[in-house]
This record gives structure tokens, sequence and C-alpha cells, in this order.
């Protein structure tokens, strides 16, 4: 910490602009959790895949997933509880966590500027697609992004306060990103570059700070240690797989892809500045606190402390450029997704180029983000909802999932009157959407795999019968184990829909019939 400005009182100790900041912050993030929520409810008839995914999944509380460590599965079996399986929630869920991150973004920024700042730093970051137009898509990416904004919160004030306390949230909370993605190990890495950058570990009150931080990490990641010894890592092995290029030029074909990806979904935040910087040049704002002292920094950037400055530029920058080297050396592939967490403290970057009064700065920057926010809203829901509907193509957001749904529970009670639907053997889209549209206690057997779905048991999981269904239209050909099941099946056929209006593309639901047995008598 030797390089860094006077230690300053927490910010929280100037509350009248902080609270009379708190509502506004409040009420936007209401309005964007509301505006993306609501378009996509009313324009879409399936959720995306990552959300259908975990509806599936969320049948019970484990303590893995055979892709992924369970917090997304948990949070959404909570809500689950609460609202039941509409294809709404997905939506929500993820906005909700969105949301939660730009909170903490706003937390971030009021630790060593003005509030009116920091709400112009939240302000312009909401615009990242990752935090709009992908915030709305519920997966372990998205539901991370709070973990990760909580944790660079706190990873601030334990260097700036030195407090245990805030050591050990540090510590849960990491635990609780990795719970939600092994990928937060990136962060970390940013951490630790960022203290070897000012000399943090050369101070013993970082060193104990930093053994509260792996105590309290390791208490809360146990559980899901002693699970993943069981069962083999097997999320572990999943995510090594998903690294594998077939070669060094692959590898940086892929670097170059994700690269241009994420310019793309940074870009709403480039256009809200060049909108700012635009207005800026053709009526200037001056800031006449600072006239009135006879200074005037060159920009906002310039009135934070040298330490602040470098704080946002290590660990803002590092999670990106370490992984894209990481990469190249290794020769890894990357998914654009994958980025998701790496642009929180972007937003940031805004104070290096503006100037001028706080007050009509947040005013227009405002504007512009709600413009942008309506507009990218307005036009998902357009472009996934009626034209995706009139063009007939086959999105998964025009899926018919409810006539799906109804059809096969016809099929059902025509063959098993006497008892209602249940079990859903297929793959998680196909009978995801089957299963939500059933009822809410209805559960799928993912491709006949009972390693991949543990709410099962494959002693007792047919006794009461199962409706097998696949479609090659919509994931291809089945897996051996739910073509052995289908084949198993007394009754089976063949019936199809179109994908949206009746020109679009037929789905064939080839579907069997295990009917019960005595022993789902009394059940």
């Amino acid at each position: 910490m030797n390089r860094r400005s006077p230690v300053c009182p927490p910010f929280s100790s100037m509350s009248s602009p902080a609270d009379a900041s708190n509502w506004r912050v409040l009420a936007f993030l209401a309005g964007m959790v509301a505006l993306w929520t609501i378009l996509c409810a009313v324009s879409h008839r399936a959720p995306d895949l990552d959300g259908m995914e975990e509806l599936v999944w969320a049948s019970s509380l484990e303590l893995g997933y055979y892709k992924h460590p369970p917090l997304p599965s948990w949070f959404m079996y909570g809500l689950t509880q609460f609202f039941g399986r509409p294809v709404w929630l997905t939506f929500l869920g993820a906005q909700l966590f969105s949301a939660l991150a730009l909170w903490f973004i706003w937390l971030l920024g009021r630790e060593f500027t003005t509030p009116r700042l920091a709400f112009m730093v939240m302000l312009i970051t909401s615009t990242c697609i990752y935090f709009s137009l992908r915030g709305t898509i519920y997966n372990h990416n998205t539901v991370q992004l709070w973990s990760i904004a909580a944790a660079t919160w706190l990873f601030y004030r334990a260097l700036r306060y030195r407090k245990p306390t805030t050591w050990v949230w540090l510590g849960a909370v990491s635990a609780l990103a990795v719970l939600t993605k092994y990928s937060a190990v990136i962060q970390f890495a940013a951490f630790f570059l960022f203290m070897l950058r000012q000399g943090s570990l050369r101070d013993t009150r970082n060193l104990r700070g930093i053994a509260w931080a792996l105590a309290a990490f390791a208490v809360v990641i146990a559980p899901h240690i002693y699970w993943l010894a069981i069962h083999s890592f097997q999320p572990l092995r999943y995510a090594d797989s998903s690294l594998a290029a077939s070669g060094y030029a692959d590898a940086y074909r892929h670097i170059l892809a994700f690269t241009l990806d994420q310019l793309a979904r940074i870009s709403p935040m480039l256009v809200v500045w060049m909108g700012w910087a635009l207005w800026h040049r053709r009526r200037p704002t001056t800031d006449r606190s600072n006239e009135n002292k006879g200074t005037r920094p060159s920009s906002y950037a310039g009135a934070l402390s040298p330490w602040d400055r470098s704080f946002l530029i290590w660990v803002g920058l590092a999670p990106f450029l370490s992984t894209v080297l990481v990469s190249a050396a290794m020769g890894t592939r990357l998914v654009a997704s994958w980025g998701t967490t790496f642009f929180i403290l972007f937003g940031f970057y805004a104070l290096w180029k503006m100037r001028g009064d706080e007050r009509e700065n947040l005013r227009r920057i405002a504007v512009l983000v709600i413009a942008v926010q309506v507009l990218m809203a307005v036009g998902y829901a357009v472009g996934r909802g009626p034209l995706a509907w009139y063009t007939g193509r086959d999105t998964r957001s025009m899926f018919p999932g409810a006539l799906i749904a109804q059809e096969m529970n016809a099929v059902w009670q025509k063959h098993v009157p006497q008892l209602p639907l249940r079990l859903i053997v297929s793959d998680t889209w196909l009978g995801g959407n089957i299963a939500i549209h059933t009822h809410d206690d209805a559960q799928v057997l993912i491709d006949g795999r009972y390693e991949e779905s543990p709410w099962l048991s494959k002693e007792t999981a047919l006794d009461c019968g199962a409706l097998v269904v696949y479609s090659r239209k919509t994931k291809g050909d089945p897996s051996p184990a739910l073509q052995a099941l289908y084949q198993s099946g007394q009754w089976q056929g063949l019936a199809a829909l179109p994908w949206s209006r009746p020109s679009s593309p037929m789905i064939d639901l080839h579907w069997a019939v295990i009917p019960p047995t005595e022993s789902c008598r009394g059940r």
C-alpha cells in the first residue's frame, strides 16, 4: 500500500449525496429489470437453452451437476418454489442478477468518487450486452456477474481498510463465485497481479487478511469439493474438454473471433460515450465547484488517487488480457460468452475523458442510456418475437413448447389415463419444454442418463411410467440410452407440429410410452 495516497474516510460518511442518489439507482435498476423481463415475456414462447437447462436442473438441490457447480441451480430452485416454472422466470432471474451486479459496481464507485459519478459509471456499464440483452439469459455466466462485482468491491475495501471482517466476506463471496462457475479464478488472478504491482504482499496486515479470506473460502467451498471428489471431478473434466482446440491455428482464429465478439458486446457502452462526447462538444458544461476552487482537472479521472486509477486499470483489464494471452500460449479455444464478467469495470474508463458539471452530465448520460436500453430491448423483442414468427425461422424463442406439451399429454392420457404424466425421457430442451407446461413436479430424465439426472433414482424412476420423446429436427439422433428406452416403450408413434407459423419447419416428435408397473401403486 506504499504507493497509494493516504487512506480517506469511508465514502459512506458523506451520507447526504449518497442517500440522495440511492433511490435513483434503485429506480433505474427496477426499471431495467421490468423493461427486459416484460418484453422478453411477451415476445418469447420458450426460454433460452441455458435457461431451460437451469429449470430442469432445479428439480432438486445438488452439491454439483455434471457440467457445472451448483449455485445458479440453487437460486433457480428457490425461484421456482415461489413462482412455479413459467417461461418468463428465467428472464426475471437473469435480470435480477444483472441488476445486483450493477448495484455492487455502484457501491465500488462510491468508495473513491462522488455518488453522481458512480451512478454515471453504473448507467454506462448497464448498456453492455452482458448486462442488458444477454443479461436476460439465465446461465452460469450471467449469474456469476453479481459475485464477481461484489468480490471486486470487497477486495478494494479489504486493501483500503484492512478489516478482518471484510477479508472474511471476500473469501466467502469468492467461494460463491467459484460455486457459480470455476472461471472465477481469472478474477482472483487479477487481484493477485494488482497486489504484486502495489507491493501489498509485503504488508503483514494484508497477509493476515488473505489468511482470513482463504479460511472463509475453504469453509464455503468444502461441501462442493467433497462432491467433486466422489464424482471423479466430472465438471472439471467437462470444462477441460470445452477448452480443446484442433491446433494453434484454430486457437488463434478463436482468439480473433473472441476479441471481435467482445468489442461488439461492449459497443453500446461506446455508443453512449460517443453520444455524450458529441453532446458535450456542442454544449459543453462547466464544473462550477472546481471553478470556485480555482482548479479544474482535465477529466474526472484526474481527481482520483494514483492508487485508485491503478486499481481500475489492473483489476479491470487483467481478466481479458490474461485470458487471451494464456489461450495464445496454450492453444486453447475461447467462447464469446466466457467474457461475460471481464468488463465490469469498463464503465469507469469513461472518467478518463469525461469532464464538466456532474449534475448535467448525469442527466445527459441517463437520457442516452435509457434511450439505448429501450431501443435494444424493443429491437430484441421484435426480432425474437413477431419478426421470427412471420419469417417462420426455427428460433428457440418461437419454439411451441406449450403446444408440444399439450400433444404429448394427450398421447399419455390415451394410453395411461389413470395417472398424470410425471416423467419425460428426452434431451434437456425438448423434455424441459414439455415438463414446464405439464406439472410443476414433472421431471426430465436427460437423454436417458441417470448420471445427468441426479434427482432421479435408477431403481424407482420408471415405476410410474414415462413418456420417451425425441426430435431429430431439434437435437439430432437420440443418445443410445434414450434410444434404448424408446425401444422399450409399449406404445410408439410419431407426431409433427410446425415450429411457429404453418409454413415454418416441422418438428418431428418420436414418442413412446413406458407403462406404470405394480410398484407404482400407493405412490
